[in-house]
């Protein structure tokens, strides 16, 4: 009796070690330390599941996929950095444009300036140009004429005109060393006239306008 009593749980032990050898082996497998699926695929088929082998294994997707989001997010993280940075400049351009565009129109607006005061000053200096001809021809044609005659012409303008025609007739008089006609012609107007003429004349005033 004690032998047969042994054997069965002799039997019974040698059923527990292969149980716990197998259950090993699966967990191992399942922690990925060994691959022992396709060893047991036949008792998978038996009982009708099929065995997930490492190439389908339920980590590896799930951790793909976390991978590449992570890879998108910088990506796109990265993208919207170089768009601010873009956007910086564009911005940054557009004022330097506008300041450009300002001190452009202040240029345009001295240049203008300028330009008129150019043309105004040339305007004077032909108007002078012009006066100085004409008192000059009207000296030399005064000189050429019977000095009443020449007086009553000069009754006829302006003090200020008066004044410039006689200086004129003195300085070409002077240069050409010969008497001028000035204080003749003054002598032959009428005293009141001739003496306020005199006078304008000693204080030699820029001009009466």
């Amino acid at each position: 009796m004690a032998k047969p009593k042994a054997l069965g749980k002799s039997i019974v032990l040698l059923f527990l070690i292969i149980i716990l050898v197998l259950a090993g082996l699966l967990w191992f497998d399942y922690l990925g330390v060994i691959h022992v699926k396709q060893f047991f695929s036949p008792v998978y088929k038996i009982l009708g599941r099929e065995p997930q082998t490492s190439t389908t294994a339920t980590y590896t997707k799930p951790i793909t996929a976390d991978l590449d989001q992570d890879r998108l997010d910088k990506q796109r993280e990265s993208l919207d950095l170089y768009k601010e940075e873009l956007d910086k400049r564009e911005s940054d351009i557009a004022e330097t444009e506008k300041q450009n565009e300002q001190i452009a129109q202040e240029l345009a607006e001295r240049q203008k300036s300028q330009d008129e005061r150019e043309k105004t000053f040339n305007k004077t200096v032909k108007k002078y140009d012009d006066r100085e001809v004409n008192i000059e021809q009207i000296a030399s044609n005064l000189q050429g004429m019977p000095p009443q005659k020449a007086a009553d012409i000069l009754l006829a303008m302006d003090d200020q005109m008066v004044i410039d025609v006689l200086r004129k007739t003195d300085e070409t008089a002077a240069a050409a060393g010969a008497s001028s006609m000035t204080a003749y012609w003054l002598s032959l107007m009428p005293a009141a006239r001739a003496a306020e003429i005199q006078r304008k004349m000693a204080s030699k005033p820029a001009s009466l306008d």
